[in-house]
C-alpha cells in the first residue's frame, strides 16, 4: 500500500494532469482503500514547484514522518498529491547581494536542469524550448531577436483550446482588468526586458545600465511562474476537489485535512471551489508558505471596493479553521511574488518607486503575510498555535518566523518547512487524535 520511499502507512499516491484529471487507478485505489483500511483522517498534501515526482516524494516522507508519533491513537491515512510543476534551477537568489557574484562566470543562459523541467513541463514544446535557449545562449542586441524571444514565450505557455486552464489564473476578481493572459506578454519585449532587468539589478549602483537578457531570462521565468499558478488552480477545482466529492460517497465518515505548500496551497484552496454541494468532509485546510494573493478570499478589496478575491467566501466549505501559516523571512514571496503579480495586469512601470512601496500590500503573498481582508481572521504566534486549541472555523494566520526561517539557494526559506511544530500544526487545526477524532 505505501510507497516504499514514503515514511508513513497507509499512503496513496494521487497524480493529477495539467487539466485536472486524474489517473483513474490511483483514484479507484484511494476510494477503495480508505474504508478497507479503517481510516478515520486523511491528510491530502500537495507540493508546489516540484520538476519531478521524487522530490514531491522526498517531501512528504520528510514532512509527514512525526505524525504517527504526535497522535499514536488517531487512524490517519496520506495522501501525496502529484501534479505537473517544475521550478527554474537557475532562477536568481531573492535579496543575494550582486556585489559578492562581481568577477564570476554568467550564470549559464538556460541550465540544463532547468531546460529538463521545461520538457517536462511543456510537453510537445522542445523546439520552442530549443530556440529560447539558443537565444539565451547567444544574446543578440537587436530588439527585434528581444520580441522574438518573447514570442517564443508565448508560444511555450499557451493554452491549447479547448483546455479549462484560462479560467484559473486570477486571484483577484477586479472590473475592468483582464484575467487571462498576462500584460507583461503583450507589452512591448524590449521595455518588459529592461524592467526586469532592472528590478533584478535593484538599487545597487552600476557604471552599466541593467543587460535586457537578464530580463528575457526572467520574463521566462515569469511566464512559467504564471503557467503554473493558472495549472495549480486547475489541478485543484477539477481534480482534487472533484476527487474529495467522490471520497465523501465511498468514504462518508472519513474526515479531510488538506495541506498545501507554495502553489500546492492554491491548489488545495481552489480544492474547496471544487467540492460538489453539500460535501463537509474538509476538515481543516493548512496552507504553508502559500504562493498565491493574501487577498485571494476577501469579499472586498481594499485598493477596489468593487472587486473581491477569486475565492471569496470559500473558506465557509471548510468543516473547521483555514490555518494560513506565514514567514517574513521568505524573499521568494516577499520579493518575487509580487514582482509576478504586479506585472500580470498593473501597466505602471516596473521602477516607479512609489509603486514599488505598495507592492508588497497590493499584491502580498498568502505565505509572507498572512489571510487578508477576511473580518473575524485571527493572528497567533507559533507558539501560541501549539500551546492552545486553534478557533474551531474561520481564517487563522499562524507566524512561523520562529521555523521558517532558514534554506539553501534558489528558494531559501521558502522551502524551509519541513519541521516537527508544523506537523504539530496541521494535527492541532484538524483535531487529529484528540476528541474530535473519536
Amino acid at each position: 500500500m505505501a510507497d516504499p520511499a514514503v515514511s508513513v502507512s497507509p499512503y496513496w499516491e494521487l497524480t493529477f494532469d495539467a487539466d485536472g484529471d486524474p489517473h483513474g487507478r490511483q483514484r479507484d485505489r484511494l476510494l477503495a482503500g480508505v474504508p478497507e483500511r479503517g481510516v478515520r483522517d486523511l491528510v491530502v498534501f500537495a507540493h508546489g514547484w516540484n520538476s519531478d515526482r521524487s522530490a514531491a516524494t522526498a517531501l512528504y516522507s520528510r514532512f509527514l514522518a512525526p505524525f504517527p508519533e504526535l497522535a499514536p491513537r488517531a487512524r490517519i491515512g496520506y495522501v501525496g498529491v502529484v501534479w505537473p510543476s517544475m521550478r527554474f534551477a537557475d532562477e536568481p537568489i531573492p535579496d543575494f547581494p550582486r556585489s559578492v557574484a562581481a568577477g564570476t562566470p554568467r550564470r549559464p543562459a538556460l541550465g540544463k536542469d532547468t531546460r529538463h523541467a521545461l520538457l517536462e513541463t511543456f510537453p510537445g514544446r522542445a523546439t520552442v524550448i530549443d530556440q529560447l535557449a539558443r537565444l539565451l545562449d547567444q544574446q543578440p542586441r537587436e530588439d527585434a531577436e528581444l520580441d522574438e524571444f518573447a514570442r517564443l514565450v508565448r508560444l511555450l505557455v499557451e493554452l491549447v483550446p479547448p483546455g479549462p486552464q484560462a479560467l484559473f489564473a486570477a486571484d483577484t476578481l477586479a472590473e475592468g482588468v483582464p484575467q487571462d493572459e498576462p500584460a507583461m506578454f503583450f507589452a512591448p519585449a524590449a521595455s518588459v526586458c529592461a524592467q526586469f532587468a532592472a528590478a533584478l539589478a535593484g538599487s545597487a549602483p552600476s557604471l552599466s545600465l541593467p543587460d535586457p537578457w537578464e530580463g528575457a531570462h526572467e520574463l521566462l521565468r515569469q511566464a512559467t511562474y504564471h503557467a503554473m499558478k493558472r495549472r495549480a488552480g486547475t489541478v485543484g477545482e477539477r481534480g482534487l476537489g472533484r476527487v474529495v466529492g467522490q471520497l465523501a460517497r465511498a468514504a462518508p465518515g472519513v474526515r479531510v485535512h488538506l495541506v498545501g505548500h507554495s502553489f500546492g496551497a492554491r491548489l488545495v484552496s481552489f480544492a474547496l471551489r471544487g467540492l460538489p454541494e453539500g460535501v463537509r468532509t474538509v476538515k481543516s485546510v493548512t496552507l504553508l508558505q502559500g504562493a498565491f494573493s493574501h487577498y485571494a478570499f476577501a469579499a472586498r478589496l481594499p485598493h477596489d471596493a468593487r472587486a473581491g478575491g477569486v475565492l471569496q467566501g470559500q473558506h465557509n466549505r471548510i468543516d473547521g479553521p483555514l490555518v494560513c501559516c506565514h514567514s517574513r523571512h521568505d524573499s521568494s514571496l516577499g520579493t518575487f511574488y509580487p514582482l509576478a503579480s504586479r506585472m500580470a495586469g498593473d501597466d505602471r512601470g516596473l521602477l516607479d518607486l512609489d509603486a514599488r512601496r505598495v507592492l508588497g500590500e497590493r499584491w502580498g503573498a498568502m505565505g509572507f503575510g498572512g489571510v487578508r481582508g477576511v473580518p473575524g481572521t485571527r493572528a497567533l504566534t507559533l507558539a501560541e498555535a501549539l500551546r492552545q486549541r486553534l478557533p474551531a472555523g474561520g481564517c487563522v494566520n499562524v507566524d512561523t518566523a520562529a521555523v521558517v526561517r532558514r534554506g539553501g539557494p534558489p528558494s531559501g526559506a521558502h522551502s524551509d518547512i519541513v519541521h516537527r511544530e508544523l506537523a504539530q500544526v496541521v494535527l492541532t487545526a484538524g483535531r487529529i487524535g484528540g476528541p474530535a477524532a473519536g
